[in-house]
Order: C-alpha cells, then structure tokens, then sequence
C-alpha cells in the first residue's frame, strides 16, 4: 500500500464511517449537546451522564475535521459541542471544568480532574483554530490558568491529579477506577503537553495572523481573550517545561517505557507498570510538542528519546500487526485486548517514526496495525469502532461504543493526522 492510498481510505473511513455516526446517533436534541452513552450493543442511554472528556473530545475532533475538510456539518456540530461546554462544563463560580453533568445538563459530579481540563483547552484551542472564534481561545486561556495555578507543583515540578470544585484537596485524585491513587500520573501529563502544544500552536497562528475568523467577536469575546492577559512566553516555558518533566521524570531510563503514577516527589508507585499504547501515543505527541516549541537544542534532546520510546513500546506488538495495552510486570498479568485506541495510537507513532526518521520498518509496523483496524475494529454496519477485539478474536461488546470514555477522539486524529502530514 502506497501512502496515498493510505490517506485515501482513512479519509474515506473518517468521513463515511467515524464522523457519521457522532451525527447521526449522538446529538441530544431535547437536552442540549451530545447523549452520554451507547453501549456495545448499540443502544442508546439517553439519561446517561456527560462527561467532560466526551464533550471536550467531540469538538476538538469536530473541530479538526471542518479545518482540514471544511464541511460545514462538522463545523456545526463543533459549534454544538463547544456552546455546550462553556454553558454548561464550565463552572462559573470557580473556574476549571466539572467532571460530570446529568443528562440535564446540570453539574454532577464538581470535582477538577486536570486531564479533563486539559481536554477542554484541546477542543477549544482546536475550534479556535479552525474558525478565529475568540470566546473559545479566551475560554481555552483561562483554563490554562487555571492548571497552572491550581495543578502545578513549585517544589517537585509537575502537575497533581485533581481537587475539589473549590481547588481544594481531594482524597481521591483517580481519573478512573482503574487506575492507581497517586497525585502524579503520566496519563494526566500527557493528556496537558498535548493541549498546551495545540494551545501554543492556535496563540502562535494567531500571532503571525494565519487564524482566519469567520465571525466578528462581541465585546464579551473580546474582553475574554483580554482578561486573560499573558504573553506567548509564559506558554512557551510552561510547554518546554512539560517537555522536560517527560525525559527528566516519566521516561524510565533503565526500560525506555514510561512510568505510570508517581508520587509528588517523583517516586514511581503501583509497581512495574508499562502501557504500551501511552508508549508509542506519547512518542509522538512528545516530538510534535517539541516541533511546535521550535527551540532546536529541545528538539536535538528530544528526537532520539521519541525513538527510544517508540522501539520500546514494540514490545506491545502482536504477530497480527496489533498492539496490546499494558502489562503488569510484578504479577505477569498482561491486557490482551486490542483496544481501539491503541491501535489508532500505533499507526500515527509508527508512521511519525517513518517520516522525520525514514525507518522503512516502522512504516511497515504502521500499515499492518492499519491493515487489523480495517479487518478487526471499524463497525461497518453500524458505524464507528468497536472498544476492542478479545485476543481469540471475539468482540467486546460489554464496553462502550460511545460513552465517558469512548470518543471521536483517537481514531479521528489518526485519520486527519495521515491526511494532514507530508511524506516524502
């Protein structure tokens, strides 16, 4: 398979088979934004809750379609997700993001999760991008104070997990019941370099004037934008000092695999964990941050680390081209499902290690990863992908088909990020 052939049937998959389905089965019509809920046998929940991290990754990915695509359905329902979340994610009393809402559209759960935070300034940054629209870059600003003044940590460095809707501490700092109750996790840093790389992007574009506006902003936009009053080099140290914190605290020298929780001094906890699938996203989410900083001697530091990473999250890799998501070093025990979001990360990290590399070998990891997606994950008769494939073949239908967790999210960024790149 040449790579426009590539692009050609991931365009056609993002098109007839991702997006469609968000559009024609996820919009809530009676209560505002998009259904929390359709489980693995296709049925919708329509009082489910609304998690932020849904809401926030359907308008990034909206969002990133109508720029690179510019279908003007998309645009709407970016439109759509982006009213919801500063309307009603949004906490107007203390600032940040709920975790949760009712079906209603009323807070549920209060509590600050960063990661989720994190994942409002990605959509958000992301819509301004596509469309100038100067509430939501001033929204995605004051969302990065936020993190920043309530997350970040002036003795150890890094970012904690979570707080109480006042900011206040919190027992329980777990972004799911299946993780470990540490202050400090991978997870949730990466999940912020990712929307502050995209944040100093969208700042950046708007500087050299390349953000086109479809619309003239009201004065209430415009004064949200200038009360959050900070120059381009505050997001540049706060990006180059994430970059850091990845090769100076997360990256486990001894195994090249990242470490997954931490203490707020830098301790690793829960055991000898590794995740394959953070792996290989993280390798290339880390090279885009440091291209998007544009500081060559980050970059120099940087690029071998990207490679390391990726070569060692190949431990992950299956004889069918797929990759399974994490193991246990200490108990034996190793995921084997191959969970959709995964292999979505695989095929962009291999293929970024293809392009700024030229490793014809990582292209080949890439296309065969491509190759069990087509074969293995895409619903083609209901639309979307399926959460994951059992390692005896057998689909998972106990977990979500769309839901808290499952989003338009990874398979979509996969997509546009092959239509997007320049290979030689």
């Amino acid at each position: 398979m040449t790579i426009e052939q590539l692009k050609q049937e991931v365009r056609q998959v993002l098109e007839e088979n991702i997006l469609p389905f968000w559009l024609d089965k996820m919009i809530d019509r009676e209560h505002g934004g998009f259904y929390g809920r359709i489980d693995g046998h296709g049925q919708l929940h329509p009082e489910a809750d609304k998690g932020a991290i849904l809401n926030a990754r359907i308008l990034w990915a909206f969002s990133a379609a109508y720029r690179v695509l510019g279908r003007r359905e998309y645009l709407e329902a970016a439109e759509r997700a982006k009213r919801y979340l500063i309307d009603h994610f949004i906490d107007p009393e203390y600032g940040g993001v709920y975790w949760s809402l009712d079906y209603k559209g009323r807070p549920k759960d209060t509590k600050k999760q960063f990661y989720a935070i994190g994942f409002a300034i990605y959509g958000l940054s992301e819509y301004y991008r596509a469309t100038g629209d100067e509430e939501a870059i001033g929204h995605a600003i004051r969302l990065f104070d936020c993190i920043e003044q309530h997350a970040f940590d002036p003795v150890y460095n890094g970012y904690i997990e979570a707080c109480t809707r006042d900011w206040q501490p919190i027992a329980d700092m777990r972004l799911s019941d299946l993780d470990a109750n540490y202050p400090k996790s991978q997870n949730t840093h990466l999940h912020i370099i990712e929307p502050y790389t995209n944040l100093y992007r969208a700042l950046r574009e708007k500087e050299k004037g390349k953000v086109k506006s479809e619309k003239f902003a009201t004065a209430q936009e415009q004064s949200c934008v200038a009360a959050a009053n900070f120059s381009l080099f505050t997001f540049h140290f706060s990006l180059k000092n994430l970059i850091h914190i990845f090769t100076d605290h997360i990256l486990n020298p001894e195994t090249s695999h990242l470490d997954l929780f931490f203490e707020n001094d830098w301790t690793r906890g829960a055991g000898h964990l590794e995740s394959y699938g953070h792996d290989i996203e993280c390798s290339w989410l880390l090279h885009e941050a440091a291209l998007v900083l544009g500081d060559a001697d980050v970059l120099k530091r940087v690029e071998p680390i990207v490679q390391q990473v990726a070569r060692a999250s190949e431990k992950g890799l299956n004889a069918d081209g797929s990759m399974v998501h994490e193991a246990n070093l200490d108990t034996g025990y190793t995921d084997t499902d191959r969970h959709w979001w995964v292999q979505a990360e695989a095929v962009v990290g291999f293929l970024n290690i293809y392009q700024h590399f030229g490793d014809e070998a990582a292209l080949q990891k890439a296309l065969r990863c491509w190759q069990y997606i087509k074969e293995q994950l895409i619903d083609r008769e209901h639309g979307e992908w399926l959460w994951s494939r059992h390692a005896d073949g057998t689909p998972n239908l106990d977990d979500d088909k769309a839901g808290f967790w499952k989003c338009p999210y990874h398979n979509s960024r996969m997509c546009l990020e092959i239509i997007e790149r320049e290979f030689n």
